[in-house]
């Protein structure tokens, strides 16, 4: 009886274990496009009303997903990331409602798994903390992007994104000389082949602003 108890055991294990291994492929399969989509968004459309639509698109997707898999941390920031986008497309006061709910899912996703997708929840949310306006407005704080943003940089600290984000917020706090040097360090960083044009979309950013500061 014993033999036979621990073999549905072990069977029930397996099942478990797969079960867990196709949720996650699953998660990847889908994050990888909601990635590619963002990207396809973010730097293949000018027009302002079509990126806009892209990216409601984008977020209806992200957030189906997360209906399926709700402790996703990676959907969550995904979500985040994509509303920001939006936010950004959208601009005025209108768009504060999106970001305030990027806010809030980073802020979930960095109470529970911190380290997750290299501590971008961290790059994001001091990525919003110096570009959304301060009190009255919003939530803007420049000494607490810049926490957020050391701590990125601290789990992540050749990454192209988290010394984008950094440059960028030094640049636009008068601080050229690291300011160059983050983005310099963001050239730098390896490519990501499953994101080839998230890449190159941020290193033509990356060229930008240095042409900018050192001119």
């Amino acid at each position: 009886m014993k033999t036979t108890n621990f073999t549905i055991s072990l069977l029930g294990f397996a099942l478990l274990l797969g079960s867990s291994f196709t949720a996650a492929q699953t998660v990847a399969g889908t994050l990888l496009n909601i990635q590619h989509e963002w990207a396809s968004c973010q730097y293949n459309l000018v027009e302002k009303d079509l990126k806009i639509s892209c990216l409601e698109k984008v977020i209806i997707a992200n957030e189906n997903a997360l209906k399926i898999t709700p402790a996703s941390s990676k959907l969550k920031i995904w979500l985040a990331i994509n509303n920001s986008s939006l936010a950004g497309a959208k601009g005025g006061l209108g768009a504060l409602s999106l970001v305030k709910k990027s806010k809030q899912l980073l802020e979930e996703v960095i109470a529970v798994n911190p380290a997750v997708l290299e501590g971008s929840a961290y790059t994001s949310l001091g990525s919003l903390y110096y570009q959304v306006p301060g009190w009255p407005i919003g939530f803007g704080n420049d000494k607490k992007a810049e926490v957020m943003l050391k701590k990125a940089l601290a789990i992540n600290p050749n990454g192209i994104d988290p010394n984008y984000f950094y440059a960028d917020f030094l640049a636009q706090n008068g601080r050229k000389k690291e300011a160059i040097a983050h983005f310099k360090k963001a050239l730098l960083a390896s490519l990501r082949p499953a994101r080839p044009l998230a890449d190159k979309g941020r290193l033509q950013e990356i060229a930008n602003k240095l042409k900018e500061l050192e001119n």
